[in-house]
């Protein structure tokens, strides 16, 4: 089993930053990737950033450039940069971990932009 807390989110200006923190506990030697993704009002959920344990990141074209993820693997977190935020990047954001077996989610942390 692993256990996912997401936090750092809330409310931001346009053009502002804000860093998300997902902590990792119970089964972590487990996890390959971890990752973020988001549910914007009235949308579907959405991939935001991924890395691999090995350090490999995948981005989402609409974040490229102003997002960054990144994982310390002795805390077993994982870190979601987010710069030049605008509004349309208003969502839930979700953390997950995957493993061999199965998916693990966060509960979810909110991030506003105002414009």
């Amino acid at each position: 089993q692993v256990q996912l807390v997401e936090s750092g989110g809330g409310l931001v200006q346009a053009g502002g930053s804000l860093r998300l923190s997902c902590a990792a506990s119970g089964s972590t030697s487990s996890i390959y990737v971890m990752g973020w993704f988001r549910r914007a009002p009235e949308k579907q959920r959405e991939l935001v950033a991924t890395i691999s344990s090995g350090g490999n990141t995948n981005y989402a074209d609409s974040v490229k450039g102003r997002f960054t993820i990144s994982r310390d693997n002795v805390k077993n977190i994982v870190y979601l940069q987010m710069n030049i935020l605008k509004p349309e990047d208003t969502a839930v954001y979700y953390c997950r971990a995957d493993t061999a077996l199965r998916q693990y989610w966060g509960q979810g942390t909110q991030v506003t932009v105002s414009s």
